[in-house]
């Protein structure tokens, strides 16, 4: 089975992909293309799951860069393919044929570019990460490169929607304790239940640090199982884990 890969044309002509769950060795909760090398799947499984990654974005397979993500703002510039995986939760680069990636499964892939310039990043942005500035903290890395925030185009690849998204009051109640500019996007759910549109938020995010196009590909990680992984599905079913999905941009 071929790779399910989308790609956003603010991006082109960059390599990129926000990749789905098809054509991958996992099998079980993790069938298809589980590149998570913090889940309990298979080591052999992920390693070939990343290597197709690899191959569709023409390079090798030490050269497709991650962190360990633990959602904060931090980044990391990336100067040399390494296999040190730093506690971070984006990435920016000027490099060629590097390529840098990041995990989800429900939580915001985030792929910036200032083709002009040659900079690129990738950034995961889950609710407590966005909040936290991680999306204006890799544009700020990029600039430290040479790029500029009027140039950098940006894409959302597939993540949680707001009508899977419940929250509770205290979810948004810290939220808008820091962002009280959040507000609008919230919609009432069911008795004291909350619906928190992620995308939105962070496309507000991206497009007040003045990028020049922010972008969501309008996929929802929840509503479509044959087709991405999700955390919060999972947890729903009761599945003791579950699969990663990757996103990654090259220069």
């Amino acid at each position: 089975m071929s790779l399910d890969i989308i790609t956003s044309p603010v991006l082109e002509p960059l390599p990129h992909g926000f990749f789905g769950r098809q054509g991958g060795a996992s099998s079980g909760v993790f069938a298809g293309l589980n590149c998570g090398q913090g889940s309990t799947d298979q080591a052999e499984a992920v390693t070939i799951n990343r290597a197709r990654v690899a191959l569709a974005l023409n390079v090798a397979p030490e050269s497709l860069v991650g962190v360990h993500q633990v959602h904060s703002p931090d980044v990391v510039t990336v100067e040399h393919a390494s296999q040190v995986r730093p506690r971070a939760d984006a990435l920016v680069t000027r490099v060629p044929g590097i390529a840098l990636s990041i995990l989800t499964a429900d939580c915001q892939p985030v792929l910036l570019a200032d083709a002009e310039a040659g900079v690129i990043g990738a950034a995961h942005a889950g609710w407590k990460g966005t909040l936290n500035g991680v999306l204006e903290a890799t544009l700020s890395a990029m600039e430290a490169l040479g790029a500029k925030a009027g140039r950098v185009h940006a894409a959302i690849g597939p993540t949680i929607s707001q009508r899977a998204y419940e929250v509770g009051p205290e979810f948004m109640d810290q939220i808008l304790a820091e962002d009280p500019r959040a507000a609008r996007f919230f919609a009432n759910g069911m008795g004291d239940r909350y619906l928190f549109d992620l995308p939105g938020y962070g496309l507000q995010r991206l497009r007040q640090a003045g990028v020049a196009e922010a972008v969501w590909t309008r996929h929802c990680t929840y509503s479509d199982p044959s087709r991405f992984f999700s955390y919060r599905r999972s947890v729903h079913a009761r599945e003791a884990d579950y699969g990663r999905l990757i996103a990654a941009i090259r220069l």
